[in-house]
C-alpha cells in the first residue's frame, strides 16, 4: 500500500490554505517551526494557526504575519531564495520538491513579464511567506510519509481548478484574475480550469505552482482508502465554504504503478541532482531552449561636468537598485570638451529607480531611453565545496536542461575573495581550485 494525499479545491488553493490542512491533517505546527527556523528568515516573519468556521464548518488557518519594515521583503530573487533552500540542512525531498515549485513559478513569471527565471521578484507572492508556504508545505508532505513516485515526486493528486474572476491590486497595478503567473502555470500544465461563479482571486500564484509541480494528476479523487481529511481555511468568506480540504488515504502499489504509466506529468529528479543541487528537472513545463530572448532598457546620457569620483559612487548607487550592467566611454563633446558617455542597462522594473538616480547624481538635463531585446543563456549557481571553504560557481549552457553544452562556468568573484584573504592565499590559486573542483565532479 502506497500513502497518497489527493488536494480538492472547491475554493481555489493558496499557501497558507495548504499549511492549515497539513496542520490539521496532524503535522506539528512546532515541527514546521523548527524546520523552518533553518532557513534563517525567522526574524523575519512569526507563523501561528487558529481554528476558524467558513460557513460553519471548522478549519484551521495558518497565518504568516510579515515583520513591517524588514529590508529583505521585496529584493529576493530566484538564485537567493534557492540557496536560503539548499543551505537550510531540509530533509532531502523536502529540498528538491521546493526547489522544484520556485523554479515553475518563477518560469513563470519570467515568461510573464519577459526576463529570465533568475531576473524574477518574487515580490507578487511575497518572498517570506512564499518560502515558509512552499517549504512548510513540502516539510508536511513529507512528514506525513506520502510516498514518492518513480519520478521522485509525491503521490499527489489534484481536483480541477477554478478560475475565480474580477480584478485584483498588484505591484505592477489593477490585474485581471486570474493573474498572468497563475494563467501562465496552468497553461505550462495543461490544467483542467472551470468557473464556480466566485468573481474573486481563487487561486494564488505560491498555490498555483505548488499543485502544478507537484500533482501526479488533475481531475476526479483516484481510488484509495481514505484514511483522515485536513481542512485550511483561506481569508475570505464565499458563497461556499472557503476551504481547501486534502484527504489522505492509501492505494494499492499496482494501482499506483498503473496510474504513474498512464499520467502526463514528465517531471524526474536524478540522484546526482538531488545529491548535489537538489534541482528537479522539469521535462514538460521547462522545455525552453538556450539562449533566450528577453526585453532589456537602456538610458544613456552624456556628462562633461562631474567628478570622476561621483561617477563610481553613481555606479554602486545604480547597481544597489538592480542595474545589470553600468559602464562609461569616453566621448568628445561640444566646445571640444571630454566628457563620458554613461550607459545603464535595467529591466523594465528598474527603469524608473536607475533614472532617478541619474537625475538626482548627475549634472545631466536628459536621459535617452532604449527598449531592446538581449540574448541570454541558461544559467545557475551551483555550490561547490572546496578544501578552504564553500564556493558559488556560476554555470551557463545552450540547449534545454535535457539536453545541456556548458559553455561558461565561472566562480564568484567575491567568495574567491573571502577564502584568498581568509588563509593569505591568492585569489587566482583559490579560482583555479574551484574550477578544478568542479570539472573534477562533472
Amino acid at each position: 500500500m502506497s500513502k497518497i494525499v489527493y488536494f480538492q479545491c472547491p475554493t481555489g488553493i493558496s499557501g497558507d490554505m495548504c499549511l492549515g490542512a497539513l496542520v490539521n491533517l496532524g503535522v506539528s505546527l512546532e515541527y514546521l517551526v523548527e524546520n523552518l527556523n533553518k532557513l534563517g528568515i525567522e526574524q523575519e516573519y512569526k507563523l501561528w494557526a487558529e481554528f476558524v468556521t467558513r460557513k460553519s464548518q471548522q478549519a484551521v488557518m495558518v497565518h504568516v504575519d510579515l515583520i513591517k519594515n524588514h529590508h529583505h521583503h521585496h529584493q529576493r530573487h530566484l538564485p537567493e531564495i534557492e540557496q536560503i533552500i539548499q543551505t537550510a540542512d531540509l530533509p532531502p525531498r523536502v529540498e528538491a520538491w521546493s526547489l522544484a515549485i520556485f523554479r515553475q513559478l518563477a518560469v513563470a513569471e519570467g515568461a510573464v513579464h519577459g526576463i529570465s527565471p533568475e531576473k524574477v521578484h518574487f515580490h507578487e507572492v511575497g518572498a517570506v511567506d512564499a518560502i515558509v508556504d512552499v517549504v512548510g508545505t513540502c516539510l508536511g508532505l513529507d512528514w506525513l510519509g506520502i510516498d514518492s513516485n518513480s519520478e521522485g515526486l509525491p503521490l499527489l493528486y489534484c481536483s480541477k481548478l477554478p478560475t475565480g474572476g474580477g480584478t485584483v491590486g498588484a505591484a505592477h497595478g489593477i490585474m485581471a484574475v486570474p493573474v498572468p503567473a497563475v494563467l501562465k502555470l496552468w497553461e505550462m500544465r495543461k490544467c483542467p480550469v472551470y468557473s464556480n461563479g466566485i468573481e474573486k482571486e481563487l487561486v494564488t500564484p505560491t498555490g498555483a505552482a505548488i499543485v502544478t509541480t507537484l500533482a501526479t494528476e488533475f481531475g476526479s479523487p483516484p481510488d484509495m482508502n481514505l484514511e483522515k481529511v485536513g481542512m485550511g481555511a483561506g481569508n475570505k468568506n464565499f458563497k461556499i465554504p472557503n476551504i481547501l480540504r486534502i484527504w489522505l488515504g492509501e492505494t494499492a502499489e499496482s494501482e499506483n504503478s498503473k496510474k504513474d504509466k498512464n499520467k502526463g506529468i514528465k517531471h524526474k529528479i536524478t540522484h546526482e541532482e538531488t545529491k548535489h543541487n537538489s534541482e528537479l528537472v522539469n521535462q514538460q513545463h521547462q522545455d525552453s531552449t538556450s539562449p533566450y530572448l528577453e526585453n532589456i532598457s537602456v538610458l544613456e546620457t552624456q556628462i562633461d561636468d562631474i567628478s570622476p569620483q561621483a561617477i563610481g559612487y553613481i555606479f554602486e548607487e545604480l547597481f544597489a537598485v538592480g542595474a545589470v550592467d553600468v559602464f562609461t566611454q569616453a566621448v568628445g563633446m561640444k566646445k571640444n570638451r571630454p566628457g563620458v558617455l554613461l550607459t545603464v542597462i535595467c529591466h523594465s522594473e528598474q527603469l524608473t529607480e536607475c533614472e532617478t538616480i541619474l537625475f538626482r547624481e548627475t549634472t545631466t538635463l536628459g536621459i535617452r531611453r532604449f527598449s531592446q531585446q538581449r540574448s541570454v543563456l541558461q544559467r545557475e549557481i551551483q555550490q561547490l565545496e572546496t578544501e578552504y571553504g564553500k564556493v558559488r560557481v556560476k554555470v551557463a549552457w545552450i540547449g534545454t536542461l535535457q539536453n545541456k553544452s556548458i559553455t561558461n562556468v565561472h566562480p564568484e568573484y567575491a567568495d574567491c575573495a573571502e577564502l584568498a584573504r581568509k588563509y593569505n592565499i591568492p585569489w587566482q590559486e583559490i579560482h583555479r581550485l574551484a574550477l578544478q573542483t568542479w570539472y573534477s565532479k562533472n
